[in-house]
């Protein structure tokens, strides 16, 4: 016989229990997809364009083909990985099959090359992920693995891309939830961890952005690089120190909006710090700089996206498209910056330059325009996109 207690515990579970087969909300991977694949992520909360999309002759014959690829697999798990991967003539037939769908979001440079980017992320996760490739730096992928927990890891997320999740593409395709599943079963949904991300500590840089006079000064803001540390249990760098010393003695001219600290939780890696948050803790505790004057941005892991993410951060807050901006950092990093070099490790990560380069006005600050192109999301880095 039931005891009352027990009784209860079973009407409660069957309370907060979906009905059997219906779908349910994750709103960690909802958000980890919104962030990634924001193409995707729409089509997917669309049942219309999903449609749309799967309805097209071409697709259905790329659809049904690369389900047959994954049921050929059995129970291989490594083979069901490998059959989640794009191949070049499968990506050009959705980005054929998209073109037409404008109520899809796009970049500057449309859907078509948005779902190419999509395509690609998913691909580069899924061959880090799951199948092993080295990441492109030490600091990113999945980490150092034992093969038993490599293969919970790849089971989970092939049941989790068959699972449903409402407003998913599914649907569609697995490919992209089992993408999406590999990051969250490796713990590294890091694209989403400072959500909403001109709340909390940014909020008060916000509510003054949405006042501001941009005009009245000749710098919308002072884009200040990260230099991540190397030593495990180092807030900040050596230089990441050098860098704040620079920002607050130029702030104190007067002729910048804001101070914006760019740096994410990268270097050492699984460090538990993100650059810029000890960034603003010590503009505001060292230096006196008013919170509502420093903008974080906590994802870059890299100088390219150091620039990318701040011209994006920039955007969102209301800065003139043609308004300058300063970067300030040490003097071999400002070099590094105006230097050819770092111009075509631009185009070789990113596809195209995040903003451009006006003149130098001393060793350790250059004018900088942030350049729109910066708001294309590109999930080929997933830590960072």
């Amino acid at each position: 016989m039931r005891t009352t207690a027990s009784a209860a515990m079973l009407a409660l579970a069957a309370l907060a229990a979906p009905a059997q087969g219906q779908e349910v909300g994750d709103r960690i991977l909802s958000a980890l997809s919104a962030r990634l694949f924001p193409m995707f992520d729409a089509a997917g909360r669309d049942s219309a364009v999903l449609g749309r999309i799967a309805e097209t002759p071409e697709m259905k014959r790329v659809l049904a083909a690369r389900r047959d690829r994954r049921a050929g697999c059995g129970n291989d798990l490594t083979c069901r990985a490998q059959a989640m991967l794009w191949s070049p003539r499968e990506a050009d037939a959705l980005r054929r099959a998209v073109a037409g769908e404008k109520a899809l979001p796009a970049a500057d440079d449309g859907v078509g090359a948005q779902a190419d980017r999509e395509i690609a992320g998913v691909n580069m996760i899924v061959r880090s992920y799951a199948l092993g490739a080295v990441p492109t730096t030490a600091i990113d992928g999945p980490g150092t693995v034992s093969p038993q927990d490599r293969q919970s890891r790849l089971q989970a997320a092939d049941w989790l891309s068959d699972t449903p999740r409402a407003g998913s593409a599914q649907s569609l395709d697995p490919s992209i939830d089992y993408a999406l599943a590999l990051l969250d079963v490796s713990d590294r949904t890091d694209a989403i961890g400072h959500e909403p991300l001109l709340a909390g500590a940014n909020a008060a840089a916000a509510a003054r952005a949405r006042g501001l006079d941009w005009r009245r000064y000749p710098y919308g803001a002072m884009i200040v690089t990260g230099v991540g540390p190397e030593m495990e249990g180092e807030p900040l760098s050596p230089f990441g120190k050098y860098h704040l010393r620079l920002a607050a003695r130029r702030f104190a001219q007067g002729d910048v909006a804001f101070i914006l600290v760019s740096g994410g939780r990268a270097h050492p890696r699984a460090t538990p710090f993100t650059e810029a948050d000890e960034m603003r803790r010590a503009l505001i505790e060292r230096y006196g700089i008013p919170p509502e004057a420093i903008i974080g941005e906590p994802y870059a892991r890299h100088t390219t996206t150091n620039l990318r993410n701040a011209s994006r951060m920039l955007a969102r807050l209301g800065m003139p498209a043609d308004a300058e901006t300063l970067i300030v950092c040490n003097p071999a990093q400002s070099g590094y910056i105006e230097s050819a070099k770092f111009a075509e490790r631009n185009m070789a990560e990113l596809g195209y330059q995040p903003g451009r380069v006006v003149r130098r006005v001393s060793p350790t600050e250059l004018v900088f325009r942030p350049s729109r192109q910066a708001e294309r999301v590109d999930p080929r880095d997933p830590l960072d996109p």
